[in-house]
């Protein structure tokens, strides 16, 4: 998850429209999408398909791959990150030259990260290529076989499908759609929960999630590999490190210098949408604490403006997931395992899913 300065938003915004274009300018797939609560309009409706993007994960992180200046790179697709960057470690092993990013401040988990930019020659993102690109650079630590965010303020452009079940993910463009459900895989039926409008200076996908009863604001982050609490919400829901049940969960990082601790503790129910898992486990710490910033002439230190929960990738593991931009709306079916985490799975378990999609297996 990051912030930036408003004033630089735009700019930097811009500089990623070539992508969608690129993207927008290969699609030549259109999919009919059928209802039986709108079949008046089903032959209105199409859907166009952008892209399909192989995915492999690590630390579950949803990968796929790409290149800059012919260089092979790991791309994470992160809905929670509000700007596609570089990291800093890939910018200095690639050899870029790195100019500071007036304007431009950015938190994530672990604090402030300083931002700069680079000029890209070359970058390939699955079929779109691009050169001479400015891209932000961040990130205060080296991150295993992982170069790339790709954010919210490329993917808001499209209806993403997280379909891991078979280790892809898809882009599309619907067109006369408004009303009809999406979820076009989903025969009985998909759950759905609406979202926040996205906003193109901080574009996030916002939702509301009930815990314990208790409504609170969720951030959908496929970036983040196991769902996370903030240790605030999870105290006013009545659980703390000192709670019966909960026990240590370690400690961990993000974009900034400084670590984090996490517990992992009980919770009656949550619930998503109509979708409510009863008697699970999540893990909490406090998540923003250094996602602060003091602006110039005052000494008073702000917070970020932050949600009270992070639905992470274990969800999307979880479930077949269709956030639909175009309807402000999640589609989503429930596949298999836990919906949340308590261990971070191996690298090798989506990787072993693309491998059973392309034998025919399920």
């Amino acid at each position: 998850m990051a912030d930036w300065s408003p004033s630089a938003a735009a700019e930097h915004s811009s500089r990623f429209r070539w992508l969608t274009k690129t993207l927008l300018a290969a699609a030549a797939l259109a999919i009919g999408v059928t209802t039986a609560s709108v079949a008046s309009a089903a032959d209105d409706c199409k859907v166009f398909q952008i892209a399909e993007l192989p995915v492999r994960l690590k630390y579950n992180k949803l990968i796929v791959d790409g290149e800059i200046n012919g260089q092979k790179i790991g791309i994470i697709l992160d809905t929670g990150s509000t700007r596609t960057l570089i990291f800093r470690s890939t910018a200095e092993r690639l050899g870029l030259r790195r100019d500071r990013s007036r304007g431009v401040r950015m938190f994530g988990i672990g604090g402030e990260t300083y931002v700069e930019s680079a000029l890209v020659d070359e970058i390939r993102i699955g079929g779109a290529t691009r050169e001479s690109v400015r891209m932000l650079v961040a990130g205060e630590r080296e991150f295993d076989d992982m170069d790339v965010l790709l954010g919210e303020d490329v993917l808001q452009s499209f209806d993403v499908e997280f379909d891991l079940a078979h280790a892809v993910v898809r882009l599309y463009q619907p067109k006369h759609c408004e009303g009809m459900s999406l979820a076009y895989w989903a025969t009985d039926g998909a759950r759905t929960v609406g979202i926040e409008p996205v906003d193109e200076r901080r574009p996030q996908i916002r939702l509301d999630v009930l815990i314990n009863g208790q409504k609170l604001r969720a951030l959908l982050d496929s970036g983040t590999g196991i769902s996370l609490l903030d240790k605030p919400m999870a105290a006013a829901l009545g659980v703390t490190p000192s709670t019966p049940g909960v026990v240590p969960f370690g400690r961990g990082t993000g974009l900034g210098r400084k670590t984090i601790e996490f517990w992992i503790g009980p919770f009656q129910s949550v619930a998503i949408g109509d979708e409510t898992i009863k008697d699970t486990s999540i893990v909490f710490g406090d998540v923003f604490k250094d996602a602060s910033y003091t602006e110039t002439g005052s000494r008073v230190p702000r917070r970020v403006e932050s949600v009270a929960m992070l639905l992470g990738a274990d969800f999307l593991h979880a479930h077949r997931v269709l956030v639909a931009h175009s309807q402000r709306k999640i589609y989503f079916t429930y596949v298999r395992g836990p919906v949340f985490q308590r261990t971070v799975p191996p690298a090798s378990s989506v990787e072993n899913r693309r491998e059973n999609a392309a034998s025919g297996e399920k």
